[in-house]
């Protein structure tokens, strides 16, 4: 016969190993959506010397035991990606057409993970 205690230890045994799980599977997630946002950016960045587009990277911001944050940036040409994606007026009038590139990147990367997570937490 099983006492009250014992199966509560189990109960709560069960839960930890489910939100190691979860822990790991988010992690994994973010890791993987950050790594493919950093790609679609890069690939449909503009090009001009090749520059800009090398230039953006995945980064771990911060860590602990139940989450990941990560950051995807211009490493060294920050400057110039909100001019190509908003666009921006010339110095003797008139404006540069925007180049939308990391807007769609950051909803596709969005879908991506909701879509990483509940594959993995199913």
């Amino acid at each position: 016969m099983t006492s009250i205690d014992d199966m509560a230890d189990e109960i709560m045994k069960g839960l930890t190993e489910y939100s190691e799980l979860a822990d790991s599977a988010m992690k994994k997630a973010v890791r993987k959506t950050a790594t493919s946002v950093k790609k679609e950016i890069s690939a449909n960045a503009p090009i001009k010397s090749g520059r800009y587009k090398k230039s953006w990277t995945a980064k771990k911001t911060k860590e602990n035991s139940h989450s990941l944050e990560m950051t995807v940036h211009s490493k060294d040409r920050y400057q110039i990606a909100h001019l190509l994606e908003k666009g921006h007026a010339k110095r003797n009038g008139g404006r540069v057409a925007a180049i939308p590139h990391i807007a769609p990147a950051e909803e596709n990367g969005a879908d991506m993970l909701e879509s990483l997570i509940k594959k993995e937490l199913s």
